[in-house]
């Protein structure tokens, strides 16, 4: 299946919409009426910023029509690129590129938007609608509908990836690396799903750069206080005793490095979930999470050379891609699937149901974004990897039975609209397949209060526990800001107003000067644009911040002043165990968050080879699954940098596993 196979797929049905025009003689199609030649530029407002175009009429056409200055995500809005800079296309399409294109091509405004990327579509459309009215134009004659695409033929191959994220992806090139013909249906005009939006924070036990943080003794308490619970079965007790045994060797060497293993970083993951989980699912994670990081590196992947404990990670394992949220991971995969010719990507293109013939898995029905439904066969098997349903706000309500969450019906979600609404889940019931942990849904803190999104904020908010502190409005700490994110969000719903800031200073090694031009925010937005738009506020002493914040200066120096001295101590009010430095110098950061919906940890039933399960607890022949769409694996709280491990991991697991099931 070559490269050029999905563009067959990108277009769908006309939108009939009409821009409100200005007076003048109108143009369209070949028409014989004009516009006055010229370029000219407007700008619209997009996702994350105005959307500016440059518009050049010749001749009674638009000859040229040109992206001049936007900020949209990466992947999304605007071309992915590689960590040189290289466009990538292999991975679908994106506005910046392909609505200007269809403009000139159709000779109108009115062409399909992409999905999954609405309002960046309609923010150039509308900005070349306001080129044309200065040309003296008549809207109306250049709103002539985009001619919708031919129905699309049934196809085939090898293996069939339902879902172009993350676990999609790592899917199709571990079984495109075997050999294996491989197409991946993708329902948004491009591959990436959440795990392109994500933190971008993968754990792992790492003995290189754990051996350069020093372990103190406050961070040995949250190691013995595990080690000394009560086991609740056998291979609990197995797992306590593989622990306790290499902690004690640990202590034999008078170490002072960092300890980890992955039976801890096991323990650890089971326990933060409440062991609610599937407990060898827990160790088919964490046992091969550095093997999944060696793979993915070697894929090309760049992470950072420092240790650090991500947001509810619960201890200093996680690593941190170089480049900016997910872009990292996407675009290594998306460099890696361009050069395999044995590996397609079908965008716009979404799943609807799977085949089965003599009850196996043989295929999947999908319909195009015109509707129009067609047959992928699959020959070996179907990999589900569409993620899970935190943006599907009937399905987390129905769900939300645990006990934990009073209403989410209002609490908004970090996902992409598009990504999350349980397609995968549906299409797997239907095919009989179990479900497991429904229930279990889990919120972040790092929301922003403007669209829920992590978005727009310091580095430190993700991956630099050790050097922050929670206030809320009342300039008053109220949590543990390096505890699980479930009792984090939790807390942040019994303050004032619901929100909280994330307060920094210039201390600690993350710390980049905030006047400094080159600054730029986690997802890449200079500091100016963050302040100006109320993401970020800054100020040079606390006194200013409290000002800012309106909120009393004496308390909040007072929160410091009590957080500093429990640096000191190494004892906390909040039971706080992870410090690196005190917060005494500006210029100081404030970022005000709220509790998202942010992936759900209930999904499809699978054992621990991928292979999804039917409600009798056997494997239904051809099917897997793999990433956020499966269940079982989390228990009642994700650990934070765990769900790109399990993307990684699950998702090569699933293009090994097909592929050995096939022989």
């Amino acid at each position: 299946m070559k490269k050029s196979f999905w563009t067959a797929f990108v277009f769908f049905c006309a939108i009939a919409f009409v821009f409100a025009g200005g007076k003048g003689e109108s143009s369209s199609m070949g028409g014989g009426k004009s516009a006055k030649d010229g370029t000219y530029t407007a700008a619209i407002g997009g996702i994350n910023g105005d959307v500016e175009v440059s518009v050049t009429i010749e001749g009674k056409k638009i000859t040229r029509v040109e992206v001049t200055k936007e900020s949209e995500t990466p992947g999304i809005g605007s071309p992915l690129k590689s960590m040189d800079g290289t466009v990538l296309t292999a991975g679908g399409l994106t506005p910046v590129d392909v609505i200007p294109q269809r403009i000139v091509e159709n000779q109108s405004v009115n062409v399909d938007v992409v999905t999954g990327a609405t309002i960046t579509s309609r923010a150039i459309t509308m900005a070349v609608s306001e080129c044309l009215k200065q040309a003296g134009a008549d809207i109306k004659g250049w709103s002539k509908p985009q001619k919708p695409a031919a129905a699309p033929s049934n196809a085939s191959a090898d293996v069939v990836v339902v879902g172009g994220g993350g676990a999609g992806l790592a899917a199709a090139i571990a079984a495109g690396q075997k050999g294996k013909s491989v197409i991946i249906v993708e329902k948004t005009g491009s591959v990436g799903g959440d795990t392109l939006v994500c933190g971008a924070i993968y754990n792992a036990a790492d003995e290189k750069l754990q051996k350069k943080v020093t372990m103190k003794d406050s961070v040995k308490r949250t190691l013995e206080t595990a080690l000394a619970e009560k086991p609740v079965s056998d291979e609990h007790a197995a797992l306590q005793e593989a622990v306790r045994s290499q902690w004690n060797e640990y202590k034999a060497k008078g170490r002072t490095d960092l300890f980890d293993s992955k039976e801890w970083y096991a323990l650890q993951t089971w326990n933060g979930g409440d062991k609610a989980a599937n407990l060898n699912l827990v160790k088919t994670l964490t046992f091969n999470a550095y093997k999944g990081l060696e793979w993915i590196e070697s894929l090309g992947m760049k992470f950072s050379d420092k240790i650090a404990q991500g947001a509810g990670s619960l201890w200093q394992r996680t690593h941190t891609s170089v480049m900016k949220l997910g872009t990292g991971f996407l675009s290594t995969y998306v460099e890696n699937i361009a050069k395999m010719d044995n590996v397609s990507v079908m965008v716009e293109t979404t799943g609807k149901s799977l085949v089965k013939a003599n009850g196996r898995v043989t295929g999947v029905v999908c319909a195009d974004r015109n509707g129009k439904e067609f047959t992928i066969s699959a020959k070996d098997g179907v990999i589900i990897a569409t993620g899970g349903f935190g943006a599907n706000s009937k399905m987390v309500q129905k769900y939300n039975t645990s006990g934990k969450w009073s209403d989410l019906s209002k609490v908004g979600t970090t996902n992409r609209f598009s990504a999350s609404q349980g397609d995968g889940i549906t299409m797997a019931s239907g095919a009989g397949a179990a479900l497991a942990d429904m229930e279990q849904i889990q919120l972040l803190y790092l929301g922003n209060l403007k669209d829920g999104q992590i978005s727009k904020y310091p580095l430190r908010a993700v991956n630099g526990t050790d050097q922050i502190i929670f206030i809320n409005k009342e300039g008053k700490r109220f949590t543990n800001e390096g505890g699980r994110r479930d009792d984090i969000c939790l807390a942040v719903f019994k303050q004032p107003e619901q929100f909280y800031y994330v307060l920094e200073c210039a201390d600690g090694d993350k710390y980049k000067d905030i006047n400094d031009p080159n600054w730029r925010s986690g997802d890449g937005f200079t500091f100016d644009y963050c302040e100006k738009n109320g993401f970020i506020y800054r100020a040079d002493t606390l006194d200013d911040m409290a000002a800012k914040l309106g909120m009393d200066a004496a308390t909040l120096k007072a929160t410091v002043d009590a957080f500093n001295a429990s640096v000191a101590s190494g004892r906390d009010d909040f039971g706080r165990t992870l410090y690196s430095v005190k917060l005494e110098h500006g210029p100081w950061v404030a970022t005000p968050r709220k509790a998202c919906v942010h992936h759900t940890m209930g999904g499809i039933a699978i054992d621990d080879n991928t292979r999804v399960l039917d409600t009798n607890g056997k494997a239904i022949p051809g099917l897997y699954a793999a990433g956020e769409v499966t269940g079982d694996i989390h228990g009642a709280n994700r650990l934070g940098g765990n769900a790109v491990v399990d993307t990684v991991v699950f998702g090569k697991l699933a293009g090994d596993t097909i592929v050995a099931d096939a022989k």
